[in-house]
Parts: C-alpha cells; structure tokens; sequence
C-alpha cells in the first residue's frame, strides 16, 4: 500500500487535513503527485487546487476562500462567524467588488453581491470558522448594513433577526454603525429599523 511522503503529511497535520496544488510545490513536489494520490485513495479533490486526507471532513468556509483573494464571507455567513446567529447557513454569503467576477467553479455553491472597490474593504476582519482556520469575513456593523443595503435580496425575517440581535450585543459600535450607514447609503433605513428596536 502506497502512503502519503512524510513532508506532505507533515503539511497536511499542520492545515487541518488540507493542503493546496501551491504548497505541494512550495515543497519541491509536482502537482501530479496529488493527482496520484487522489487516485489510490489516500487524498479527496475538495475544489480546484485544495485536497483533503480521504475520509475526513474538512472546512468548507476556508476552502472557498481559498479560491479567490477577493472573497469576504457576509451576510448570514458573517452574522454566523460574529457569534449573531446560532444557525449555520446553509449556503454560504460572500462580497466582491464589482470590478472582479466570481469564479464560475463557485457561483453555484454561495450566494454572492457585488460592492464598488472602494467599499469592498471596508470592515474587513478575521475570525475562525467551527474548525479553527481563519478567514475574512465583515465587522458586525458592516454586515448590520449589509442587510439593509442589499434587503430586497435577503429574508426579512432575517434582516430584522440581524439587526434585533445586534442592538443587543454587549460589543457593539454605534458610531461605527453610524460611519458604515453613511458609507454604504442606509442611513435612514438603519434609523427606522433602530428606532423600533432600541
């Protein structure tokens, strides 16, 4: 039974069970190595250039992150990486500028919205997804406005859970909130969603 060269195993024990076709390069093997792998079993194909040890589960918020640069979790994926919602969504919520186009090999697996490039960063941070990788996702103020900016797309049960569940977070910013609405044009649909909850 063949396994799996030390080195990449080595790599894969650090990153979860998960390592991509640049990082087997990185340590000096080619990409037809995985290839090999994936065909005696020993590794699964997750998404283009990621690979998982077969047989585990692996992190499906970091692996589509991985596919672009450009990819920012939002919306319902947000409020869930912010600790505002218990409830994983079942798809997941990404934001690109509108300068970029989502990668085909991924539209059919999340929702995604565009924003101009100069607001696309705005808010930006890092959390952990449920199996301890990091990834970006918005600021809780940024994704209150989110919701507001994009709601004619989003539930409405769900808009008034987001900013229900905000207002009484014991980390929130106002004058962020205040800032981002300017920014992103809400400011008067967050005034009288606000007004009705605090």
């Amino acid at each position: 039974m063949s396994t799996i060269n030390p080195l990449i195993l080595e790599s894969l024990a650090e990153n979860n069970n998960m390592i991509t076709t640049s990082e087997i390069q990185t340590l000096g093997f080619s990409r037809q190595l995985l290839l090999k792998y994936v065909h005696l079993g020993l590794l699964e194909r997750v998404r283009q250039g990621v690979y998982v040890l077969a047989d585990t589960v692996h992190d499906d918020m970091y692996t589509l992150m991985l596919r672009s640069e450009y990819i920012i979790f939002s919306h319902e994926s947000a409020l869930f990486l912010n600790g505002l919602s218990d409830r994983t969504p079942f798809t997941h919520y990404i934001t690109f500028p509108s300068n970029k186009a989502v990668p085909g090999s991924i539209k059919d697996e999340c929702t995604y919205f565009y924003i101009k490039p100069e607001l696309h960063k705005l808010g930006l941070i890092e959390r952990q997804t449920a199996f301890g990788n990091t990834v970006r996702c918005y600021d809780p103020e940024r994704t209150v406005c989110d919701f507001l900016r994009t709601r004619s797309r989003c539930d409405e049960e769900t808009v008034i859970s987001a900013v229900k569940n905000y207002a009484v977070s014991d980390r929130k910013d106002l004058n962020r909130l205040g800032n981002y609405a300017d920014l992103l044009k809400v400011k008067a649909e967050l005034k009288k969603y606000m007004e009705v909850l605090l």
